[in-house]
């Protein structure tokens, strides 16, 4: 190539951004272009949505601006909706109905996943994921406006289902969630006139025998011990069946209704990967050796959740888990060895065994398994909120984190509603039809 090549960086997760951070760091000026689309304009620190949803964070200060986060790429926003790898060509959605073709001569795919979504009646309906920021923030809206709407009901079974909380899915998600939220909702119950501590029921529903997996069996046995001692219900295998009209059926058997319904089981593989002409594997995910190269494609690479990564690190064939840990592991060797192939370099295989798990249960509680080591209590929980801050991009969001965490030591949590951030045009709506 006589001019510089581009380098496109399909997603802005944390894959991508670190990727793109590795590569401004290390390329020279001039030695390469780079690009990074994604349908945001910032990225989305998911391990700390739960303290978000909770009120323990400033929501804000758990996404990272991607332009000010990797000064010297170009930043567009955008949905990548086809790659044309033979050609170099990938399609972007921007705006409504336009589209545009960017060229590019190597590819980084770093587009993540997506919640897996099972075709269950009336969960679209009434579901509520727990991947965004914005979700978060809605969780957190829908839960104190359950509790203000118990507070003016007086039909016990309206009641009931409105200080209802179930949550499908054993993972860190569900667990963190249902944990933080329920921190919250105590501590807002307690200003709420004729609304008892008692009347709220959470429920945690996970398919399998067992839940935070990654923490080992004994962590996850104390989990649930320490789940069920704060009066959350949990049901290991079981299954969702319906959520129609807001009547929950389990597979245990077991009917009622709930206003809230929360869906963290699991993730699958980004939809954009088949509209690409690169090898998938079963599960949909962009087919990669040890190096990160998408398998016998040239000029093509792939990480984190959208990439089945061989586990060298395993006794036996194993891909890597989809999990924040590799990501940010996989984007430094995925970046070198960009740079080594430019330079006519040999490359590195990505060889990584994962340190541990961490895991809050809401304020001063946790469970964690560090190089072997089980914590629990307040010794895991210090550990999970060390540990997230430090791999937490860019020093300014560090601070304010910090600042948050520290204030909240010092003064309750605020528990405020902000619903009306949803629909911003409903009072101006409604003023001008009365008007009319």
């Amino acid at each position: 190539m006589t001019h510089a090549p581009h380098i496109l960086i399909v997603g802005g997760g944390l894959a991508g951004l670190h990727a793109g951070r590795r590569l401004l760091r290390r390329l020279h000026r001039g030695e390469a272009q780079l690009t990074v689309v994604d349908s945001s304009s910032h990225l989305t620190y998911q391990p700390l949505l739960a303290e978000a949803a909770a009120g323990n964070i400033e929501p804000r200060h758990t996404v990272v601006p991607l332009r000010k986060s990797l000064p010297g790429a170009t930043v567009l926003r955008g949905r990548v909706t086809s790659i044309d790898h033979s050609r170099r060509y990938a399609q972007i959605a921007v705006g409504e109905g336009a589209t545009v073709d960017l060229s590019y001569d190597i590819l980084v795919l770093a587009a993540g996943s997506i919640s897996r979504v099972l075709p269950i009646d009336g969960l679209a309906e009434h579901g509520i994921g727990f991947k965004t920021i914005g979700e978060a923030i809605h969780l957190r809206n829908h839960v104190l406006s359950r509790l203000d709407a118990a507070a003016v009901l007086r039909d016990p079974d309206a009641r009931r289902r409105a200080l209802t909380f179930v949550f499908v899915g054993g993972g860190y998600a569900g667990v963190e969630a249902i944990a933080e939220l329920q921190d919250m909702a105590r501590s807002a119950s307690a200003s709420v006139p004729g609304l008892g501590v008692d009347e709220l029921r959470w429920v945690l529903v996970e398919a399998s025998d067992r839940i935070l997996p990654e923490v080992g069996l004994p962590m996850g046995r104390y989990t649930v011990e320490i789940l069920t001692g704060r009066g959350i219900e949990v049901r290991l295998g079981t299954r969702l069946l319906s959520a129609t009209d807001g009547r929950i059926t389990l597979s245990d058997g077991s009917e009622f209704a709930a206003d809230t319904l929360v869906w963290t089981a699991g993730v699958t593989a980004n939809p954009l990967l088949r509209s690409t002409d690169l090898p998938l594997d079963h599960q949909g995910r962009v087919q990669v050796d040890a190096s990160l190269a998408v398998t016998a494609v040239p000029d093509a690479w792939a990480l984190g959740d959208c990439a089945a990564v061989p586990d060298l690190t395993a006794t036996e064939p194993a891909l890597c888990a989809p999990s924040a840990q590799h990501a940010v592991r996989q984007a430094r060797v995925l970046a070198d060895n960009v740079i080594a192939t430019l330079r006519h370099q040999p490359l590195h295989d990505y060889r990584h065994a994962a340190a541990g798990s961490v895991a809050s249960l809401g304020l001063y509680r946790g469970v964690a398994e560090v190089y072997g080591i089980r914590l629990r209590g307040f010794p895991a929980w210090f550990t999970h909120r060390t540990y997230h801050l430090a791999k937490l991009p860019t020093l300014n969001r560090k601070l304010r984190v910090l600042i948050d965490w520290t204030l909240g030591l010092l003064f309750r949590r605020e528990v405020v509603s902000l619903d009306a951030l949803e629909n911003p045009r409903d009072a101006f709506t409604t003023a001008s039809r009365r008007a009319a």
